[in-house]
């Protein structure tokens, strides 16, 4: 069995604001955190397609963020104070929080991170993820880190080789952008081992300076723990891709999971977007999961 861990964030709700202007001393990134209401399809697709999932952890900054509907029974909720030492909190930058996931008490040996932006569509197996017991991994090579992402996966792939006792990497490797499969146990060794550089790292908000999750997929890859192969998957930007387009996909996918990602785009195009979507969801996924409150 493996476990599933989700990061969420509610943009909206008024104690996170205002913990979020006191810390910082800056307005919110709207486009940063927004929510799309899409987590209670998550967690549908969850249900549906993933028989072979043990444990659902959500992992938030607060009890506020946590969405009203959510079944405490079946969702265990995991608070940054869990897992990040209190020094770095209060903290807003995911890639900051992605170092702590493995101290999740009561982790599965192997388990699959979840953006709130990704969604199994079609029937999984372990096997998709974890074949012969390995981390599905797909690397891409690249050599130019040309905005601040590419800056933290490239940062990571190169402390992540030094990790593992090999030579930098001329040409930095970059995951398919998913789903990841991670080692519990790996990423705790990878931690102890980069304990000095992951700790200066850590950031309020995002920062060039960050490591990401790649850092602990990155390192499996260089030990040569990893099953080379490409996971079953679709991507849409919210800027590229028409509302059409993606809404026929969630209502009919030929690909087992998709990522719709969000990016800077004028409010009335979110609104829309937005309510085509979970329509779409809606349709693809009529019925409530374990997950949710029955009421």
């Amino acid at each position: 069995m493996m476990d599933i861990v989700i990061t969420y964030v509610d943009g909206l709700d008024p104690q996170w604001r205002k913990a979020y202007s006191e810390a910082t001393g800056k307005p919110v990134n709207e486009k940063r955190y927004r929510d799309w209401g899409t987590l209670r399809y998550l967690m549908r697709g969850i249900e549906k397609h993933l028989p072979d999932v043990g444990k659902v952890f959500l992992v938030v900054s607060s009890e506020s963020q946590v969405p009203g509907w959510v079944n405490r029974e079946t969702v265990r909720v995991v608070l940054h104070s869990d897992i990040i030492p209190e020094r770095f909190l209060p903290v807003f930058n995911s890639t900051a929080i992605e170092m702590f996931l493995h101290r999740i008490e009561g982790l599965s040996e192997q388990f699959l991170y979840f953006n709130d932006d990704f969604f199994p569509m079609k029937d999984c197996s372990m096997e998709d993820f974890f074949p012969d017991g390995k981390p599905l991994f797909r690397p891409a090579r690249h050599l130019f880190a040309t905005n601040l992402f590419k800056r933290q996966v490239r940062n990571s792939a190169i402390l992540a080789a030094r990790a593992a006792g090999r030579r930098r990497p001329l040409l930095y490797v970059r995951p398919q952008h998913t789903c990841a499969p991670m080692l519990r146990s790996r990423s705790e060794e990878a931690y102890a081992i980069c304990r000095e550089e992951i700790e200066a790292s850590v950031t309020m908000l995002r920062d060039a300076r960050n490591y990401n999750q790649y850092l602990f997929t990155d390192y499996c890859f260089y030990k040569g723990l990893c099953h080379i192969g490409k996971i079953s998957n679709k991507h849409f930007s919210v800027a590229a891709a028409s509302v059409d387009s993606i809404c026929s996909f969630i209502e009919n996918p030929d690909r087992k999971l998709v990522c719709i990602n969000d990016v800077n785009i004028p409010e009335n195009r979110y609104e829309e977007l937005r309510s085509r979507i979970l329509e779409s969801f809606e349709r693809h996924f009529p019925e409530k999961s374990a997950y949710e409150l029955l009421q």
